[in-house]
């Protein structure tokens, strides 16, 4: 039988645009409620960053952001982790109050495909927020400690958020729980080789896990232009819909796209000029749950092609840092990489798009390695 006569292929594509225009138009509601929110309180930065990684002046990145990240706030990431959420806990409350057949296909929360992805983008994304939360000037004391009206004034909040170290613990020990919960929970020892197979790696599988969920982390610095973040996300998920649907993790499918409709909605109100930033609550999300996926989709060596453009961006700090250790001069004119772009002249909406082919480029390479793999 062809495949668009088979009715439970049919339902379960159904189920995934479904899912996806839910959180799409979900998240396109709850954005007034969200930039209300975030306006009222004045919760962006001071100032733009002046300091590198390695407490350097950051000369050629403050002159090309001094304008443009005052008064723009942080806190977009709430919109995609918390459309997700209510999206996910919505169609399951339904399926227990409802028997009916779409009430009880729409629930995509399942044990062995979408809680522990549910559950690290959920926690992960609560750190990042207080990671942002820390980052804004003020917060939380402009909204729970103010007298006769005026904001009061207190020493303690650190204006750089968590220190990085603090943060590569925090991935240390998500990754860790996903890692335990892989290894010993679902009896994960094993990679997939394209063209070769599955691979045993024993309790390597351990470190492994934790070392990927790290380096997709540190591609998160590619979140520095209007749109930017948002657009190679929403393409990053898309592919791992494609994947997670073509080897029948068809609960796993709609949780990636349900992410990728939550950031496309992000989008809209991410492309310049920006009414927010995705900020920390967003980008420490989606990359540790992006891992996390890679691995229920045994698809963890095809990661580096479809989040290529995460390599890119990450690999180019590293190089940068490492030419100015040993031959003490710079690679780029500042790094991450769309930044020199951007320094180079090049309008920022020009390297946002052009970056997006590339991301999209990307991720086609990335699924269509992974299927005939």
């Amino acid at each position: 039988m062809p495949l668009n006569q088979n009715p439970e292929f049919i339902a379960n594509v159904v189920k995934i645009f479904i899912l996806a225009g839910v959180s799409t138009a979900l998240a396109v509601l709850l954005t007034p409620i969200v930039t209300h929110f975030l306006y009222k309180y004045k919760l962006w930065k001071k100032e733009a960053r002046t300091k590198t990684i390695t407490g350097e002046e950051a000369s050629v990145l403050y002159q090309l952001h001094k304008e443009r990240e005052v008064r723009v706030p942080r806190f977009g990431g709430l919109l995609i982790w918390g459309t997700c959420l209510l999206v996910a806990v919505l169609f399951f409350l339904i399926s227990k109050v409802s028997d009916t057949f779409w009430a009880q296909k729409l629930n995509f929360l399942s044990r062995s495909q979408t809680w522990l992805p549910l559950a690290t983008l959920v926690a992960a994304s609560i750190v990042g927020f207080f990671d942002d939360a820390l980052q804004v000037v003020g917060f939380p004391l402009k909204i729970f400690r103010k007298k006769n009206g005026e904001e009061k004034k207190e020493e303690g909040y650190a204006a750089n958020g968590l220190s990085f170290s603090r943060r590569f613990l925090m991935v240390i020990l998500i990754g860790l729980v996903g890692a335990w919960w892989f290894y010993f929970k679902l009896g994960w020892d094993s990679l997939y080789v394209p063209f070769v197979g599955d691979i045993s790696i024993g309790l390597w599988y351990i470190p492994f896990f934790i070392t990927v969920m790290l380096a997709t982390w540190s591609g998160g610095v590619i979140d520095g232009l209007d749109g930017l973040a948002g657009g190679v996300f929403a393409s990053m998920f898309g592919a791992f819909t494609v994947i997670s649907f073509s080897l029948g993790k068809f609960d796993l499918a709609a949780f990636s796209a349900v992410i990728a409709g939550a950031i496309l909605a992000f989008l809209w109100f991410n492309i310049p000029p920006a009414r927010f930033y995705m900020g920390e609550t967003g980008m420490l999300g989606l990359t540790t749950t992006l891992a996390v996926v890679a691995f229920l989709t045994n698809s963890v060596l095809v990661l580096p092609i479809i989040g290529g453009l995460l390599v890119i961006e990450s690999g180019s700090v590293i190089l940068q840092l490492l030419s100015k250790k040993f031959r003490k001069k710079k690679i780029w004119l500042s790094t991450p990489i769309h930044h020199h772009f951007e320094a180079r002249g090049w309008p920022t909406y020009k390297v946002t798009m052009r970056f997006w082919v590339v991301g999209v480029i990307f991720a086609i390479v990335g699924v269509a390695v992974r299927l005939l793999g």
